[in-house]
């Protein structure tokens, strides 16, 4: 998966997986807010995003660890590391 060219395609959805004070700080524009934590309880909602996938947070730690639980779920989406990066690649 070619997560820069993909977000620059504008393909997919961004998910952010920060706290919502985190994401309130800034974020990259268009993307939705699903805390880590909420990935189990909220895994409907996020079927019905536009796949695939783009997974950021602060510093690529909780979207990699986001990306194992959605691929397990059998969601297409890969990691894009940290906001800042993917923020970079969608301006």
């Amino acid at each position: 998966m070619d997560i820069e060219k993909m977000i620059k395609e504008q393909k997919g959805t961004i998910v952010d997986v920060r706290t919502p004070a985190e994401f309130m700080v800034g974020n990259v524009e268009g993307s939705v807010n699903i805390p880590l934590q909420e990935l189990a309880s909220r895994l409907a909602e996020i079927k019905n995003l536009p796949q695939p996938l783009i997974l950021c947070c602060a510093s690529g730690n909780r979207s990699g660890q986001a990306t194992q639980i959605l691929s397990q779920q059998g969601i297409e989406c890969g990691n894009g590391g940290s906001w800042f990066e993917v923020n970079e690649f969608h301006a």
